[in-house]
């Protein structure tokens, strides 16, 4: 049964996945601005992880509009390095999003190879539920009018959609969940529960997202981890 389940796991990721093979137009190959992005030297590539790295560490502990000194700090570098990467505070949000909007994506396959598919569904819906509820500010950032956020939800929508369409067809054939979930609802169901609640921490938001993926399964007592 699960040498079945696998084959029907690969054919859906090929089939999914198809449509976002990287070549020069892709969307992983693009900034959110849709440009092609620059080749950098090495220790620039190294300083730049860095400082994405310690953005994401400190947008999740202080939010969006904590102090620059913070995060170089964190990064190992000077205040100069970062406004050199990045000049304003809109364009490294955009790109510690873009970098996490990546690596959630790229979490399906990856969990698909290790889990059978309902189990694979609930703990990406799980690595989802991090992205979306650890960036305080970070709603307020997005309706700022400010440009370098113009293509944020669309590059979300291009890049989580499919890999959660595929996770939910794998999951779907095996019966344990209902096969009329759309992938668009379901993202935008969680983000939802991923609001801030005055008083609360991440943890609450997880058992929100906990109760819906219980609400997913046709079954009780599936495996989800």
């Amino acid at each position: 049964m699960w040498k079945y389940y696998v084959k029907r796991v690969e054919g859906v990721w090929k089939k999914t996945m198809a449509r976002t093979r990287k070549d020069p137009s892709s969307s992983a190959d693009r900034d959110v601005t849709g440009r092609q992005p620059r080749r950098q030297r090495v220790d620039a590539q190294r300083n730049v992880g860095a400082l994405l790295q310690a953005a994401k560490t400190v947008f999740a502990a202080s939010g969006v509009d904590a102090p620059a000194k913070e995060i170089t700090d964190l990064a190992g570098v000077g205040v100069g390095t970062l406004y050199r990467h990045f000049p304003r505070r809109a364009d490294l949000v955009a790109a510690v999003l873009q970098r996490e909007i990546d690596a959630c994506a790229e979490a399906g396959p990856a969990l698909s190879a290790v889990h059978e598919p309902t189990a694979a569904l609930a703990n990406w819906l799980r690595r989802f539920t991090e992205l979306v509820g650890t960036k305080r500010g970070l709603a307020t950032a997005l309706h700022s009018g400010d440009p370098a956020f113009d293509g944020l939800p669309e590059y979300f929508m291009e890049r989580l959609e499919p890999v959660l369409g595929a996770l939910l067809d794998a999951a779907s054939v095996t019966g344990e969940i209902r096969a009329d979930i759309n992938p668009k609802d379901l993202l935008h169901a969680v983000a939802l529960l991923c609001q801030p609640v005055p008083g609360e921490e991440l943890a609450y938001n997880q058992r929100m997202v906990a109760i819906l993926i219980d609400g997913l399964l046709h079954t009780t007592g599936v495996q989800q981890s």
